[in-house]
C-alpha cells in the first residue's frame, strides 16, 4: 500500500524537529515511510489523503500493560497492589482461561488500543499456571490479526508466592498456606520454551516480537533471572521486569536481601541497557543512579500507581539520572482503559506537586516524548518506530485539529497532554497499513467480536467471582502485611497528602 498524506501539520519527535510542529506531506510505501518533505510527488497507484486541518504524529508506544487483566475493568477500587492481586490473580484457581475467550481477550485489547492511537503495546503477558505454546500463539494470533505492533511476553515466576512478600509465613496459618503449590518451573524448561517461541513467533508480520520476562527479583530465584536475561542480549530484546512498585517492596530488599531490590539487581548483574523496570516508585538517590549508569528503562505507569495507592515516581529525578522513561497503562484492571493520551495527561500534571521550583516540573515536551519515542527505547524499537523518519516503519496517528480541544491553537505539545482524550483521531496507520479510519477498525468486524464477548463472558466472569470469594480468606493476612510494611520508616516517601498512614483523622474533634 503507497499513501501520500498531502498538507499535514507534522509531529516528527526526531532530533532535528522534535516537538516542533511543521507543514507538510508524508508518503508511505509498504511499511515504512519513504519521504517527508514539502509537494510530494505521488506514486503511480499511490492513495492521496487530504491532511489539511489534521496533525500527522508517530502513534503512541504502550511501554506496559498486561492483557490478562482486560476482562476486569471497571471491577475493583481501594486495594493496594498486594490485595489487589488476590483477586486479578487468584491464588486459588480452577483451571486457566478458556482458548477462545484467550483469543478474544488479547483481540480486544488490541482493538481498544488501535482505537486510542496505540500502535505499539508492550504485554506482560501472564497464563498461570502453566507455560503452554499453543496459548501464547493464540495471544501472537489476536495481535496478528488486529494490525498492532507488539512486544509480548509470558511471565515467569519461580518462587513460592508466600516467599516473595515479607511476614507471610508468618501471618498466614499453616492450613491455608498448605493450599497453595509453588511454581515448579526450573530455569531450563523456561529457556526452552522461551527459544520455542522465538523460533515461530518474533518477527512475526514485521510487526510482533517475544521479549523475557521475569516478573520481580524477589519473585524468581537468582538462577532465573541470569538466565532470562542472558537470552534477551542474545536476541537483542528487553528484560522486561517489576521493580519497587510498593513500599511492600521497598521493604522487602532489606527485609530478603538486606540492600535495596535495585541495589539487590546490580549485585547479581541484573542492570543493564537491555533491562526495562515497571513502576520504579520507591527507589532510592542512590538507586536511580545506579540505574542510570546502566542505561536502564522504566515504564511510568502513572494512573495505575495513582488507583492502587501505590505512590508517585521520582520521574524528575530518575531523567535527572539519565534513565530512559515511557509511559504504560499496566492492565485494565489497576488502570481501566488502553488510553496512553490519558497516562500522557496525568503525567504531565501529577509530578507538579513534588515541589514548588517550577523548572523542575515535567514539561509537555517531555511527556511527548515519553509517550513516543522514548517509549520505543524502553522496548529496544527506537529504531524502528516512535518517531516519524524516513526509513523507519510508518506507525502513525492522524489527529483533527478543527474541534474544540484546539480552538484556539497555542502550543501544539500542550495541546496534546493536557487537552487530548484521543477523541479527535481519524486515522491509524500500523506497519504502513491503514488500521483504523474514521474511528472504525479496518481489520476487525468489531461488531462481532462484542456480540461474541457478550454471549461468552456472563459464565466467565460467574466463575471468577466464586473464585473471588475462595481468595478472599487470604484478604486479611495480605492487608497486614500490607500495613506492617507501610509503617516502616524506610527514609523514603512517595505517598501525598497529610492523611495518616493508618487509623486516625486530619484533625481533631
Amino acid at each position: 500500500m503507497t499513501l501520500l498524506f498531502r498538507n499535514a501539520t507534522i509531529l516528527t519527535m526526531d532530533k532535528a524537529h522534535g516537538t516542533t510542529p511543521f507543514s507538510g506531506d508524508v508518503l508511505v510505501e509498504g511499511d515504512s515511510i519513504a519521504a517527508i518533505g514539502a509537494n510530494l510527488e505521488a506514486p503511480d497507484g499511490a492513495r492521496i489523503i487530504d491532511a489539511t486541518g489534521r496533525l500527522l504524529m508517530p502513534g503512541l508506544v504502550n511501554a506496559h500493560m498486561h492483557s490478562s487483566e482486560t476482562f476486569f475493568k471497571g471491577r475493583y477500587q481501594n486495594m493496594p497492589l498486594e490485595v489487589w492481586m488476590l483477586y486479578s490473580y487468584p491464588l486459588l484457581m480452577k483451571g486457566p482461561i478458556a482458548p477462545r475467550l484467550l483469543y478474544l481477550r488479547s483481540l480486544i485489547t488490541a482493538m481498544e488500543s488501535l482505537k486510542a492511537g496505540v500502535t505499539t503495546m508492550i504485554d506482560d503477558f501472564f497464563d498461570p499456571p502453566g507455560f503452554d505454546f499453543d496459548r501464547l500463539k493464540l495471544v501472537f494470533d489476536a495481535y496478528d490479526a488486529s494490525g498492532i505492533r507488539a512486544n509480548v511476553s509470558h511471565c515467569v515466576i519461580d518462587k513460592h508466592v508466600f516467599d516473595t512478600m515479607p511476614y507471610l509465613r508468618d501471618l498466614i496459618p499453616a492450613d491455608l498456606q498448605a493450599q497453595i503449590a509453588g511454581p515448579t518451573i526450573t530455569p531450563d524448561d523456561y529457556i526452552a520454551y522461551c527459544r520455542e517461541v522465538f523460533a515461530s513467533q518474533h518477527g512475526r508480520s514485521g510487526r510482533l516480537g517475544f521479549m523475557v520476562s521475569a516478573s520481580a527479583p524477589q519473585r524468581c530465584s537468582v538462577a532465573m533471572m541470569q538466565a532470562c536475561l542472558a537470552l534477551a542480549q542474545d536476541k537483542g530484546v528487553p528484560y522486561h521486569t517489576h521493580v519497587l512498585e510498593t513500599k511492600t517492596q521497598a521493604v522487602t530488599g532489606p527485609e530478603f536481601y538486606g540492600k535495596s531490590l535495585i541495589g539487590y539487581m546490580r549485585d547479581i548483574g541484573m542492570l543493564t541497557p537491555n533491562t526495562t523496570i515497571a513502576h520504579s516508585i520507591w527507589v532510592s538517590d542512590e538507586d536511580m543512579a545506579l540505574m542510570g549508569e546502566a542505561d536502564c528503562s522504566i515504564a511510568h505507569n502513572v494512573i495505575s500507581n495513582l488507583k492502587l495507592g501505590s505512590g508517585i515516581a521520582p520521574i524528575r529525578r530518575l531523567l535527572d539520572a539519565g534513565v530512559h522513561v515511557g509511559l504504560g497503562t499496566d492492565g485494565m484492571s489497576s488502570n481501566d482503559t488502553a488510553r496512553i493520551f490519558d497516562v500522557m495527561r496525568f503525567a504531565g500534571l501529577v509530578h507538579d506537586i513534588a515541589g514548588p521550583d517550577t523548572d523542575r516540573w515535567m514539561t509537555a515536551a517531555e511527556v511527548l516524548r515519553s509517550a513516543t519515542i522514548e517509549g520505543a527505547r524502553t522496548a529496544l524499537l527506537d529504531k524502528v518506530t516512535g518517531s516519524l523518519e524516513v526509513g523507519k516503519r510508518a506507525d502513525l496517528v492522524m489527529i483533527d485539529l478543527s474541534g474544540y480541544d484546539y480552538m484556539p491553537m497555542n502550543r501544539l505539545d500542550h495541546h496534546l497532554v493536557y487537552c487530548e482524550n484521543g477523541s479527535n483521531i481519524r486515522m491509524v496507520v500500523a506497519n504502513g497499513a491503514v488500521v483504523v479510519e474514521d474511528s472504525r477498525l479496518t481489520t476487525v468486524d468489531e461488531a462481532a467480536v462484542f456480540a461474541e464477548l457478550r454471549e461468552l463472558l456472563p459464565a466467565y466472569m460467574a466463575e471468577h467471582a466464586e473464585l473471588e470469594k475462595l481468595n478472599a480468606r487470604f484478604d486479611p493476612y495480605m492487608r497486614e502485611m500490607h500495613r506492617r510494611a507501610t509503617i516502616q520508616d524506610i527514609g523514603i516517601h512517595r505517598y501525598q497528602g497529610d492523611l495518616p498512614l493508618w487509623p486516625g483523622r486530619n484533625s481533631a474533634g
